[in-house]
């Protein structure tokens, strides 16, 4: 058992400046740890980790550089008891987009952290990939349990350069990493939300198409609510999938990473299956309209439904406990104040 909750450690979380990766960071933070934070701003923002550096006294140690660098990412990691290797470039938008970088930063950032790894492997307790449920593409069954298998179904198509590059990263954390000697686990993350998480997500993508089509269309956001805004989307609406307060996910991590076994895999996530346009509804009740959803076509290789089964964490103490309507309105606040919406 890895106990992260008593015993300070030096820690390494790459891509700290990103979503999860800040979030993560603030947490071992206040648990006491001293964080080693590495961000190059391609994805990131050291802007997340701000207050942090700024606090008197802060265990934060903040790296300007690049985990593709075998150079940075060894000197990152020396005297680090766990590696989080979160950096990566998602967003769906960046895998039509920019497919060579998304795979790039996947696999050499991967083998630059991972021999960085081997190179401290007397210090490292542990290393954690974090790889994601685009791995699935469409997955068999729903809720979906680890065991599922992994496919690539198009290599011609752009979008599969995130989940085809999160596989290779999962591959050489088992038959690479572990050979030579690291005890590691593989996180699948599922659908990650909150404040601050960047404008290529669902969630924030519908909180701005609600607040332009309700200028558009002469409809006043208020906190009562009635008035119906129609806003455009993809698909019809009845593709579902199972969001996860970043707060409950960063629970979730920690009990993966102290008391799971080494060599697993492990979904962080709820199953709380939503469809989305229930989740437009949801957030249209939390900007205090009736959201009604315009459906347009389906991006290719997008997957209809996606839910996790998270028993296998469950049965080591996991639960999520913050509720979904609770969770939007703390992102929709978050997303109104600072766009001005």
């Amino acid at each position: 058992m890895l106990d992260l909750r008593a015993t300070p450690r030096r820690i390494l979380v790459t891509g700290a400046g990103g979503f999860i990766g800040a979030a993560l960071t603030r947490r071992l933070c206040a648990l006491g740890h001293e964080v080693v934070a590495v961000e190059n701003g391609l994805r990131g923002s050291s802007r997340r980790l701000a207050e942090l550096l700024a606090e008197p006294g802060a265990r934060l140690r903040s790296i300007e550089g690049d985990v593709r660098d075998v150079a940075v990412a060894t000197r990152a990691t020396e005297g680090c008891a766990v590696v989080f290797h979160l950096a990566a470039v998602n967003g769906t938008e960046n895998f039509y987009r920019r497919p060579e970088v998304v795979l790039d930063v996947a696999i050499r950032g991967a083998l630059a952290t991972m021999d960085a790894a081997i190179a401290h492997r007397g210090s490292v307790l542990r290393y954690v990939n974090f790889s994601s449920s685009e791995v699935y593409n469409e997955p068999t069954h729903v809720p979906t349990t680890e065991s599922e298998r992994a496919m690539i179904p198009d290599v011609r198509n752009p979008r599969f350069s995130y989940g085809g590059g999160k596989l290779a990263s999962e591959l050489l954390t088992f038959h690479y990493l572990q050979r030579k000697g690291v005890p590691a686990i593989v996180i699948r993350p599922h659908n990650v939300y909150g404040p601050d998480m960047g404008d290529e997500h669902v969630v924030p993508q519908f909180i701005r198409k609600i607040g332009e089509a309700a200028r558009a269309q002469g409809v006043p956001l208020s906190s009562g609510g009635g008035r119906e805004v129609r806003v455009a989307i993809q698909g019809d609406g009845s593709e579902t999938r199972a969001f996860c307060h970043v707060d409950d996910f960063v629970e979730g991590l920690l009990v993966a990473v102290e008391q799971g076994a080494d060599g697993e895999i492990f979904h962080v996530g709820t199953e709380d299956e939503i469809s989305v346009r229930a989740l437009l509804q949801a957030i249209g009740a939390a900007m205090g309209v009736i959201a009604v959803a315009e459906p347009g076509e389906r991006t290719a290789g997008s997957t209809p439904r996606r839910c996790p089964s998270i028993a296998k964490l469950a049965a080591l103490g996991y639960r999520p406990s913050i509720p979904l309507a609770e969770g939007l309105a703390g992102a929709v606040a978050w997303y109104r104040a600072a766009y001005g919406i």
